[in-house]
């Protein structure tokens, strides 16, 4: 009698097989949250795009706690964990890990106008909170052998974000957090800052099942090989932090909080209606109405531009605009006429350059965008991409270039500024509202707003 036996299949085969991948992750800003329009965070986009790349459905989700993400993985619950996790030698003896796709920092966190601490030795007289079963923990038991007195506490109730607002109000005098992590939060809680850094840098990945399987473990190997040649990757870390590649101006957020709480609410109707007419994110306009005008209504340029969107009187009539000075005509106004630079700008072009040059062509004329455009295919870059646009906007200013394109001479150091700009404060403001349910605002706005 012949005895038949199969192969059983592959955790990747099994994965296929089923339709889904499961991924358990953390709220953080540069992990995974829960945006008004959709999912995101660089966790979920990465593991948003293994999932197309092997043709199945993204199962995603948020661990009760912090130290669940490891067993979760370990037990198979999760396929993988994508949850900004550092590689650390205690971890991989319980799983493997995926190709690093960044490196960060642990940095201690302070309450800026207090005592600044230099080193470990300088906190003992204060409070420190950590996030339970981090690697944060490890390095700490470390540092103790050298400094005996080093204490801390470990919260298993909340989450790295929290921990930072209690050091803003007070209630603890230092935490620990991934550079990367505070590097977005560091524009909503400006009063905390970043004492010192413990440790080298360290890679951050996914953690994978430690099995003799390693189909998957390969398969996203793979994957990862694919975005970093692409530039990929590069692209979507780029989103997240845009807005922390330039130095943080601690002034500038604190006025930037300042007038979210107290001026934005005032015009925020403003910026859903006019969001809905135009299919624009309703913050990426007030991101441009803040570079225009901070959210003053009633500003004005010594050039004679006014209003929240600081509107021309040319544009403005060209509009319909009556009053510049009317902050709903005004925002109105500046979404329109957004859409019509926009309409310009080939369909071709992926998001979000078409965007960028798009806000670019707004600040600085859509023939002198396209003329930038000519001189970056000259130079040989890619006029289909903002960033190549980006670096040849300023040789609109040089003779020996703005003589060989029709338009001439512009000021094209000023529409890199304005991009920055909108990109910064764009991002800090889907920070800043991502656990906002607007789908009732929107609703109701949208009863009572005429087309245009």
């Amino acid at each position: 009698m012949l005895g038949t036996c199969t192969v059983p299949p592959s955790l990747l085969e099994q994965i296929i097989a089923s339709g889904e991948v499961r991924v358990v992750t953390r709220n953080t800003p540069a992990t995974f949250y829960y945006g008004i329009d959709e999912p995101r965070g660089i966790d979920y986009e990465l593991a948003k795009g293994f999932a197309d790349h092997l043709g199945v459905k993204l199962h995603m989700y948020v661990a009760e706690r912090f130290w669940q993400i490891f067993p979760d993985v370990i037990e198979g619950k999760a396929h993988m964990g994508a949850a900004g996790l550092t590689v650390t030698v205690p971890r991989k003896k319980i799983v493997d890990f995926s190709p690093a796709y960044q490196t960060v920092r642990q940095e201690v966190i302070y309450r800026r106008g207090t005592r600044k601490p230099y080193g470990l030795q300088d906190m003992l007289d204060g409070e420190l909170e950590i996030l339970a079963d981090s690697a944060y923990v490890a390095t700490l038991e470390n540092a103790r052998r050298q400094l005996p007195q080093l204490t801390w506490l470990e919260n298993r109730e909340v989450g790295v974000e929290e921990l930072v607002k209690r050091i803003v109000s007070g209630e603890i005098d230092y935490t620990i957090v991934d550079s990367n992590i505070f590097d977005l939060l560091q524009h909503s809680y400006p009063d905390a800052g970043e004492a010192f850094a413990i440790g080298p840098e360290t890679p951050v990945a996914w953690a994978l099942p430690k099995t003799t399987d390693t189909s998957l473990r390969e398969s996203v190997s793979a994957y990862f090989a694919e975005l970093h040649a692409t530039g990929a990757l590069n692209a979507i870390l780029d989103r997240y932090y845009f807005s922390t590649k330039k130095d943080f101006d601690y002034f500038g957020s604190r006025a930037f909080v300042r007038d979210f709480e107290s001026r934005l609410p005032k015009y925020k109707e403003y910026f859903l209606a006019a969001a809905i007419r135009t299919d624009f994110d309703w913050r990426l306009l007030a991101a441009m109405a803040y570079q225009e005008s901070h959210w003053d209504s009633n500003a004005v340029s010594p050039t004679g531009v006014k209003g929240i969107m600081m509107l021309t009187s040319l544009t403005a009539e060209m509009l319909g605009v009556e009053d510049r000075t009317d902050p709903e005509q005004s925002i109105h106004g500046g979404a329109e006429y957004l859409v019509r630079v926009i309409k310009k700008v080939p369909e071709r072009i992926s998001e979000p350059d078409r965007t960028w040059l798009a806000i670019a062509a707004y600040n600085v004329g859509y023939g002198h965008l396209e003329d930038a455009r000519v001189i970056t295919q000259i130079q040989g870059g890619n006029p289909d991409s903002w960033q190549d646009v980006r670096e040849r906007l300023p040789l609109l200013s040089e003779p020996n270039w703005f003589e060989r394109v029709p338009r001439g001479f512009a000021r094209g150091h000023e529409p890199v500024i304005y991009v920055d700009n909108v990109r910064r404060y764009y991002d800090i403001l889907r920070r800043m509202t991502a656990d906002e349910n607007s789908a009732a605002d929107e609703a109701e706005i949208l009863a009572d707003a005429a087309p245009l």
